[in-house]
């Protein structure tokens, strides 16, 4: 008996904090399409998971911010509309009583260049850039990592950002058409136009964060729209420099948790050093009256996701 009472007291504890978590609601108004691999999109019914989403975290009360793991709009959304859709988006997110935190995907940076993205999102940026971090108790930060800091996309077509990133899709890439796979082999297949990855004052940027994180004695959850592990997603959805990242990330005990988007089907790991990955599976491809949403509970030892129907709910335990 002894057992069962410990796991009723420990999941009796009260959470330190709780946020809402929700990722690609990749809105446009346009019919339903389906992905490369023939998966069904619902362009127009996302939104009204998203709406669905910021009602139930009301309803919560408890809640101390939500979460969006990037990719408003769609690629697919009219150009001229763009700039409306992210908007409309955007204001949705904003019946939330509380505060919101975006990162950009790359169907955001498809839609608006980051100059009028960012400025939208409420991104705290220099320069272009979009990696920021945020304490919501004294027990734990929160880092948002930029996944698209070098990449063809986003950036004007003359920044050195998009010349490395093209530079590099020339080196990996054989393809004519950098967005396909064909011919690449296991974890090369991420070397593709709609990913990216992580540039070198990003890195020592993330080095410094996590090194001030283990003096003040606080767990890390790292934020990116792209996977960072290859155990919680497709080959294909993969930062392309996942491994560097994750080397630096590995040289400290703080991170306990990855949170990442883009692959819209979801998946859930845990990597070789213990750290949990948590891919979200997305709003765009829940079909009518379906939904893919949750709110996380955070305790001392544990995030535990309540996923509403297609989001699965995961109980991500520390390693002691």
């Amino acid at each position: 008996m002894g057992s069962a009472n410990g796991l009723v007291s420990a999941q009796g504890k009260q959470p330190l904090f709780s946020f809402g978590a929700i990722s690609d609601v990749q809105y446009a108004d346009i019919p339903d399409g389906r992905s490369f691999l023939g998966v069904p999109r619902y362009y127009r019914h996302s939104i009204l998971v998203l709406q669905r989403a910021v009602r139930k975290w009301n309803d919560h009360q408890k809640l101390k911010f939500a979460i969006n793991l990037g990719d408003l709009v769609d690629g697919f959304c009219p150009k001229d509309q763009s700039l409306h859709a992210v908007k409309k988006v955007v204001g949705e997110f904003e019946n939330f009583n509380g505060l919101i935190y975006h990162m950009i995907g790359n169907h955001c940076l498809y839609n608006l260049p980051r100059t009028e993205l960012l400025p939208l999102l409420k991104i705290p940026s220099y320069d272009g850039r979009a990696f920021y971090d945020f304490s919501p108790s004294p027990e734990y930060r929160f880092v948002v990592l930029d996944g698209y800091d070098i990449s063809a996309i986003g950036w004007p077509q003359d920044h050195p950002n998009t010349l490395d990133a093209l530079k590099f899709l020339r080196e990996k890439n054989p393809n004519s058409d950098k967005n396909s796979p064909v011919g690449l082999m296991d974890l090369e297949r991420r070397f593709l136009m709609f990913n990216g990855a992580v540039g070198k004052e990003q890195m020592e940027w993330l080095d410094g964060i996590l090194q001030d994180a283990t003096k003040l004695n606080q767990k890390v959850v790292v934020c990116c729209h792209l996977p960072l592990d290859p155990g919680a997603s497709s080959k294909e959805a993969l930062l392309w420099n996942y491994d560097e990242v994750m080397d630096v990330i590995h040289r400290y005990n703080c991170v306990k948790v990855c949170l990442a988007g883009h692959d819209h089907k979801g998946g859930h790991s845990i990597d070789s050093y213990g750290v949990h990955h948590r891919v979200f599976e997305a709003a765009l491809e829940c079909p009518p009256d379906t939904d893919a949403f949750g709110y996380i509970d955070v305790y001392d030892d544990r995030l535990s996701l309540v996923g509403t129907d297609r989001m699965k709910s995961t109980d991500m335990i520390f390693n002691p």
